[in-house]
């Protein structure tokens, strides 16, 4: 553990906050505030939505997967908090419509994310711990947004839901789950919460169901850094100081467990919703930071728009003026700033560098299938998958069965791919 990185890592938060605050408007800080942590405590946590369905495949180990449930639950509580007594028009809840659009994303987007090891979000911390897959990851992710935007705003198929609620009209068409049980005395937010928990544990029971199978197969060999966080805590209060390097790397570096995570990311999610009166989005921006790109190259604001079928605003407007893609930037530090003040950011950085070209061309098709994906589901696995969920959308359940079923095939793929390679690359 390097005690530099470690003041670096300090060095690093109180710079981001200083330059922050000189330089961003106050909504843009907020969310440079929320991404250091969204980062920071993905990181520490070793959370990320893919290894929900990628760890439970190679691993056997389900316990990413109950964590999200736990997470999932508290979110909708904390979010219920915020509508119960106030008009839900007046928050952006992502009710997202159900289609066969939504459907066709889920199983593109699962599969791109048991190809690429990542998500939307994760890639933005993998470009910390592995820039050569992330880097690829991301730019064919942006790729896929940019040429899934004119599909997404033209296309019925995507657009219009097949099922609605009263609620869900006034929002992307969808059907919010208060509206069916409007009689329960609490304008169906204690009749939505039954059954969130409910879907969570029937989930849960089907996790455990496929871990005890896997042990009972001898093919299950755990997550080593799951087995790393769940180490018992050998702290005695009889030797506590306030000012040492034991109390630091307690407070700030010991690698947090699942459920921590999934409980710090809640008040986050909960911070966002309060603040912003919306959730967790993370995709859009690629498609946009694409198109920026070819900005670059010479092609013209009004032909960039033109083909995603959107203004020329989002691709001209400067990058820290846009709320996500400052959230994505913060997420990006956050990860930096936890390997630092962990002591471990360059041994990490380094063993992540090296990939083969054949990885380098599934990471892009992980990249391309993730980024069009999101554009038929309306969002990833914080925009169609989390913060639906949280938002008590139906939609949410729909895209995490396609989810799962496109993370199964994406790793049979997978594995095929690299029959040959007895460790590493994409199956490490």
């Amino acid at each position: 553990m390097s005690k530099k990185e470690q003041v670096l890592g300090v060095v690093v938060l109180v710079l981001s906050l200083l330059l922050g605050k000189a330089f961003l408007k106050p909504g843009m800080l907020l969310r440079l505030v929320i991404g250091l942590a969204l980062g920071y405590t993905l990181m520490r946590a070793y959370t990320g939505f893919a290894g929900s369905v990628n760890r439970a495949y190679r691993t056997g180990s389900t316990k990413l997967m109950r964590a999200l449930m736990l997470m999932f639950f508290v979110s909708s509580v904390l979010t219920a908090a915020f509508l119960l007594n106030s008009d839900a028009s007046a928050f952006s809840l992502w009710v997202n419509p159900i289609n066969i659009g939504l459907m066709l994303g889920g199983v593109l987007f699962g599969f791109g994310m048991a190809l690429s090891s990542c998500c939307a979000t994760g890639v933005l911390t993998d470009l910390v711990v592995g820039l050569p897959r992330a880097f690829i990851t991301l730019v064919f992710f942006g790729l896929g947004v940019y040429l899934g935007f004119p599909v997404q705003n033209t296309a019925g198929w995507v657009k219009n839901s097949w099922f609605t609620s009263a609620s869900g009209g006034k929002f992307a068409g969808g059907v919010f789950l208060p509206d069916l049980f409007s009689w329960d005395g609490l304008n169906g937010y204690l009749g939505a919460l039954v059954l969130t928990a409910l879907l969570c544990g029937i989930v849960v029971y089907l996790s455990y169901r496929y871990e005890k199978s896997r042990k009972e197969k001898n093919t299950y060999v755990g997550n080593e850094t799951e087995i790393m966080q769940e180490q018992p805590d050998l702290f005695d209060s009889k030797s506590y100081q306030l000012f040492s390097g034991a109390t630091f790397d307690r407070v700030f570096a010991k690698p947090w467990t699942l459920a921590q995570g999934a409980a710090v990311l809640s008040v986050l999610f909960a911070v966002l919703m309060g603040t912003t009166k919306a959730g967790w989005g993370a995709s859009t921006p690629y498609g946009v930071w694409f198109g920026k790109l070819l900005l670059v190259f010479g092609v013209s604001p009004d032909a960039v728009a033109g083909f995603a079928r959107m203004k020329p605003d989002s691709f001209v407007q400067p990058f820290f003026q846009n709320a996500v893609s400052v959230q994505n930037f913060g997420i990006i530090l956050g990860t930096i700033l936890y390997l630092l003040v962990a002591g471990v950011l360059v041994r990490t950085f380094r063993e992540g560098l090296h990939i083969t070209f054949r990885e380098g061309l599934i990471f892009a098709l992980g990249g391309l299938s993730m980024g069009f994906g999101t554009r038929l589901s309306n969002g990833c696995n914080v925009g169609a998958l989390y913060t639906p969920i949280a938002n008590f959308s139906l939609s949410g359940w729909i895209f995490l069965i396609f989810l799962v079923a496109g993370g199964v095939l994406g790793n049979l793929f997978g594995k095929a791919a690299f029959a040959k390679k007895k460790s590493g690359g994409l199956l490490g």
